[in-house]
């Protein structure tokens, strides 16, 4: 506070403080319009863009351009749809070169993979939701449906049951909404009985849920601690929902064999 200047003055900001509340702002957006593109999985025209992201065109076009010059995004098709560009990948090999653990859990999955014929999955948990870092399919004639980056709700998955062990129910609470609780059936799970599983996930130190994502599979799920009582990762198993119950807990015991391999490797 200067010589002069009120206490509202003060309290308000500076002309020299609003410059970096605009940057803060525009950062924000930027921010919404990659979960905003991540979430959707392909690249959309810039007024279904400021749509999502609830901006205004005018402001979201410009954001686009700045960001396709920078090499983030790129346009597409006619040129009046945007996606990710190649540099955010770039950063993204990057950051699994530098991450011990993901590099390492890449090849656990895909010797897994190969070594079972299912298909293996190494997940995380990615600003409140359960999301595959890296999916190597089985050799099954059908393909179980898995992809690297989709996010699902924790509620759905085994994964999202080992991956909150350790947090309080207010923890817990705050990260499912009402819709995390539906199953794409149309089934509503209870938020007691998902939170009762969390306890008893922790308590075998894995998990196994079936027919939740879909009526045809069910998925094997094994914790990778980065610190004691910390999970940071799972590795898991999709396999077809009629699994014999001695083969999987074959599946079982070798999963969680490879995920505690990876955990010392953490």
């Amino acid at each position: 506070m200067q010589d002069g200047e009120t206490l509202a003055e003060w309290q308000t900001g500076t002309d020299e403080e609003k410059p970096a509340n605009s940057r803060e702002k525009g950062l924000n957006r930027v921010l919404h319009i990659l979960d905003f593109l991540h979430a959707t999985q392909r690249a959309i025209g810039i007024g279904e863009l400021a749509k999502g992201v609830n901006a205004p065109r005018s402001t979201t076009y410009t954001l686009v351009r700045e960001l396709v010059d920078a090499g983030l995004l790129e346009l597409t098709g006619d040129g009046n749809r945007v996606y990710f560009g190649k540099k955010l990948y770039l950063y993204g090999m990057a950051y699994m070169r530098g991450n011990d653990m993901l590099r390492r859990g890449r090849q656990e999955v895909d010797t897994l993979s190969h070594e079972t014929g299912e298909t293996s999955e190494l997940c995380m948990l990615q600003s409140g939701r359960y999301t595959i870092i890296h999916s190597s399919p089985g050799t099954r004639p059908f393909r179980i449906s898995s992809a690297t980056g989709l996010q699902i709700p924790l509620p759905w998955t085994a994964s999202g049951r080992l991956l909150l062990a350790g947090f309080d129910r207010d923890r817990i609470e705050a990260m499912v909404s009402e819709a995390d609780l539906i199953l794409p059936d149309g089934r509503k799970l209870k938020l007691d009985d998902f939170i009762d599983d969390i306890g008893k996930a922790r308590a075998t130190g894995y998990c196994v849920t079936s027919g939740l994502v879909d009526a045809y599979t069910k998925c094997l799920a094994a914790p990778v601690f980065s610190a004691p009582g910390k999970v940071e990762a799972t590795m898991c198993l999709v396999v077809p929902i009629d699994t014999s119950e001695e083969r999987t807990a074959e599946l079982i015991a070798l999963l969680r064999e490879r995920a505690a391999r990876l955990s010392i490797a953490a």
